[in-house]
């Protein structure tokens, strides 16, 4: 399983395999892998941002309704949930 690592910046065509998401009062831009879509949380706020903001919403990427704290949390938990998976499947 990949993780969650991200990045942000200016509009660019989307890497193979990443979504791009935007996120808090600035509407940040960030590009996740798709990888992110296994995360439960992260699924919550798709489902959150479908509810509150529909899929054709005119930026080329899905808008979250949380704050940038909220999603750098939910990305952190995949990546710790992930490494914590890797070292128990690997004995440690």
């Amino acid at each position: 399983m990949g993780n969650c690592n991200m990045v942000c910046g200016k509009k660019k065509r989307t890497p193979k395999g990443h979504i791009v998401v935007y996120v808090g009062e600035e509407m940040r831009r960030f590009v996740v892998p798709i990888s992110c879509l296994k995360n439960p949380q992260f699924q919550q706020l798709l489902e959150e941002a479908a509810e509150v903001y529909g899929f054709h919403n005119g930026y080329g990427g899905i808008i979250l309704p949380c704050t940038q704290t909220t999603f750098f949390r939910v990305i952190n938990f995949d990546q710790t949930h992930t490494t914590r998976k890797l070292s128990n499947s690997m004995g440690k």
